[in-house]
């Protein structure tokens, strides 16, 4: 069998693995980044709000359009007053948790490195269909076709998910100030209730 296409056909099963192994640590940075910013403060879907760990609440303060960030913020004269203030923010308004609407894959990030997973399968398509093309021994024949195979199959699964999961899902229903359609942490659709509980809970 001919070093070049054993080469080639090494080469596009490195870029299929490299192409997944990119999805998986883009998406565990962005789940850990996640944690990290929200380490001990628990999200609760049905009121929309997050609870510090010293038991006060958090709610929605300001709807970022252009980024697709919700902010919350706790009472400015709670923080304050807090003995853990020092450790938990520097912020005399209150500390805020900023959260994405747009969970994994759905965000730009996600699309981004899905983009450049989706290249790097190309490169792997591409590289076997030119060895193909200059080597037409049967072994060397059936190595490629192997390869090509589970190249295009990788394709096809990240091609369906970035159409799936178009920029800007899930577009937010009335984000106008009195309720928008959130995707929470666990990337779950739940109807924000700022409009009736934020007046009331400050």
């Amino acid at each position: 069998m001919n070093a070049e296409v054993v080469l080639a056909a090494a080469y596009a099963g490195v870029l299929v693995i490299s192409a997944f192994c990119l999805e998986w640590l883009s998406a565990h940075t962005h789940r850990r980044a996640l944690r990290y910013r929200t380490a001990g403060f628990t999200y609760d879907a049905a009121q929309d709000r997050w609870r510090c760990p010293e038991g006060q609440d958090l709610w929605p303060h300001d709807f970022d359009h252009e980024r697709r960030l919700v902010r919350y913020r706790a009472k400015a004269h709670i923080c304050n007053g807090c003995p853990r203030k020092q450790d938990c923010t520097d912020s005399d308004r209150g500390r805020e948790i900023v959260r994405p609407l747009d969970p994994w894959p759905h965000s730009e990030a996600g699309r981004f490195h899905r983009g450049i997973s989706l290249m790097l399968v190309a490169l792997a398509v591409f590289t076997v269909l030119v060895a193909g093309a200059r080597h037409h021994h049967p072994p060397e024949a059936a190595l490629l076709v192997g390869v090509l195979v589970v190249a295009a199959l990788a394709a096809r699964r990240l091609v369906r998910d970035f159409v799936a999961h178009p920029s800007g899902f899930p577009v937010p229903t009335a984000a106008q100030g009195l309720g928008f359609a959130a995707a929470p942490p666990g990337g779950r659709r739940a109807r924000s209730r700022w409009g009736s509980q934020n007046r009331t809970k400050g």
